[in-house]
């Protein structure tokens, strides 16, 4: 940390607000519980209050930033929408309607949000969507601004980056169950919102609750600096590429002078690597991207809208804010290279990397969602992988196994306890941590143990500068103290729907049980009416595999059950409804390889 803390940008939060809603709750609609709420901003409202000591003081200041909410006027023609979702709308005014980029994460959100700007502004038709990353709060909300049959009717153009739709079933459905818990852990959700519990999530208060949808893009930007026109509005595109997951572009609008990053770039240190899991991003990527931004659209931009956090406005201190981000990630890049060809593995160079005297001093370098410790950490697995170089844990025995034989090799249960309360009176609650990690994890229903972690954690995660360090660390406080029983959140049928057909059978072989599928060999030909081709669904060794073509003669061999449908009733037969359609050969072929896919 730097000497004297950075000064909060509260000018700049602040700047151009017209208006909000009051109160500013938006109900989920689709929800059981009549009071449910897809979004309530009023929870936040104890961040207006001075700083207690359960809170660290600069995540403390730059929460209450992120709360603020309503509509924004950022330049003549752009309005942000913040603080109705973990990421920003913006709204770029063209000649005959509105451009809507990145519409929240839920449909509830987005039309408020779309609501709250025809307030002020007038009902001015949708024109265009720009999707601008592939989370699922840059795209999840679009039918609350944009009804499927209105874009289709009107050809509203969606745009989108390349590799867009495969991005999304990566970041969204491969490995949403495995991310699910650790989710919640990062965002607090089980969390109270006050000054004992979640205070946001560093780049925004909270992601939305209410539903998740998406409208396939129609017009993808497949090269940099791509120039169009919608609704004469002239937009530049600049790909973010290389990290090999996410589908990312930056946009230039250049009559209005201002430029729009979507991710790059926020009022934080982001996360070069989640806690709650995914690849971690080409870091190195995103610097050359930030300098060759500054080359395009440098000299000329005017007002900077992000996709999280406030903007920058005034030339010059956008190429300096830029340029210092670009500075930041290629500094976290090389030095941690550097340090690993020295032969330091990724724990021991988080534990001694420090940024620069220049970037400590800056309020958007501080590390409220991302951190140097995990970002390091990340970018040495990129390069390096799992293994950490030391033979002794090539082939540890699993956590649970391990802990039982350090608590055997200290003496027992309360041998460790007594280490534990040692080293929280040296000010290590780290070792503490990791010792009565083992103890709880060697006896799962030992009280002692299981109420002084939580303490420990609880003790870490009120110290936490980092915002989703505070929230994982209370979050398992939490529950070291209850049985887990937290409702997660699922994407909606809506999105599943706007997916290909491969997309579908992807998400099937990785829901597979293998080991139950072991010993089934058979195959399935599909031919989809409305999209006119077959897919052939193959399973043998307990490997799910599918092949199309143009025609079922296409396919070798014979299969033992043919389906001829529509997509969308073929989404409902996978989701296990029965519909009357032509088919023939043995139908328990169906039935048999639906009771192998996992929920």
């Amino acid at each position: 940390m730097p000497s004297d803390p950075p000064k909060p940008p509260i000018s700049n939060a602040t700047h151009g607000l017209v208006g909000t809603l009051k109160p500013c709750t938006i109900p989920s609609i689709n929800s059981t519980h009549p009071n449910q709420k897809a979004w309530n901003a009023e929870s936040y409202t104890f961040l207006d209050e001075d700083c207690p000591q359960t809170a660290n003081p600069t995540l403390w200041q730059q929460s209450h930033l992120t709360s603020i909410n309503g509509l924004f006027e950022v330049t003549a023609g752009v309005y942000q929408i913040r603080g109705f979702d973990v990421a920003n709308m913006t709204i770029i005014e063209g000649d005959t309607g509105i451009l809507v980029v990145d519409p929240l994460t839920s449909t509830e959100t987005a039309a408020e949000a779309l609501s709250l700007y025809r307030s002020v502004r007038g009902e001015r038709p949708v024109s265009a969507l720009l999707y601008t990353h592939s989370s699922i709060d840059h795209f999840g909300g679009v039918q609350g601004v944009l009804p499927p049959e209105e874009g289709v009717k009107y050809n509203i153009p969606i745009i989108a980056p390349e590799g867009f739709m495969e991005a999304v079933t990566n970041e969204n459905n491969f490995v949403g169950n495995a991310m699910a818990r650790r989710t919640m852990f990062v965002y607090g959700s089980s969390l109270a919102r006050d000054a004992g519990g979640t205070v946001g999530c560093g780049i925004g208060s909270s992601v939305s609750t209410g539903c998740s949808s998406l409208i396939p893009p129609n017009i993808l930007v497949k090269h940099n600096e791509e120039e169009r026109v919608v609704d004469g509005v002239r937009i530049v595109f600049q790909l973010v590429k290389g990290d090999g997951v996410a589908s990312e572009m930056n946009c230039y609008f250049s009559v209005q002078r201002a430029l729009y990053f979507s991710e790059c770039l926020v009022q934080g240190l982001h996360a070069v690597s989640s806690l709650r899991g995914g690849t971690a991003v080409d870091v190195k990527g995103w610097s050359r991207v930030l300098d060759e931004a500054l080359v395009l659209f440098g000299e000329e931009a005017e007002v900077l809208c992000l996709g999280h956090t406030w903007p920058v406005w005034g030339t010059e201190e956008i190429e300096l804010v830029v340029a210092s981000q670009r500075d930041l990630y290629a500094y976290l890049h090389d030095q941690t290279v550097r340090l690993m060809n020295r032969g330091m593995n990724g724990v021991e160079i988080a534990e001694v990397l420090d940024l620069p005297v220049g970037l400590q001093d800056t309020w958007h370098a501080q590390g409220f969602y991302g951190s140097v410790s995990q970002n390091v950490k990340g970018i040495y697995q990129r390069y390096m992988g799992w293994f950490d170089g030391d033979a002794a844990r090539l082939w540890e025995h699993p956590p649970a196994e391990n802990a039982k034989r350090y608590v055997f090799a200290m003496g027992g249960i309360d041998k460790v306890i007594d280490k534990a309360e040692h080293f929280v009176h040296e000010g290590d609650l780290r070792f503490a941590a990791t010792l009565l990690g083992h103890a709880v994890s060697a006896d799962p229903m030992h009280a002692e143990a299981k109420e002084f972690l939580a303490g420990v954690y609880t003790s870490l995660g009120f110290g936490a500068e980092n915002a989703t360090w505070r929230n994982y660390y209370l979050s398992a406080a939490q529950d070291l103290g209850r049985i887990p029983g937290l409702q997660t959140k699922t994407l909606g049928s809506g999105m599943k729907m706007g997916q290909s057909v491969d997309q579908w059978f992807d998400l099937l072989a990785i829901r597979l049980n293998g080991p139950k599928a072991g010993t089934e060999c058979f195959a399935i030909d599909v031919h989809v009416i409305d999209e006119q081709r077959w897919w052939r669904i193959n399973l043998s060794n307990g490997a799910l595999t599918y092949r199309s073509a143009l025609a079922q003669d296409g396919f070798s061999g014979v299969s033992g059950l043919t389906l001829i449908l529509q997509k969308k009733e073929l989404f409902a037969v996978l989701g296990g409804v029965w519909l009357q359609h032509a088919q023939s050969g043995d139908l328990g072929l169906l039935e048999k390889l639906l009771s192998l896919i996992e929920d």
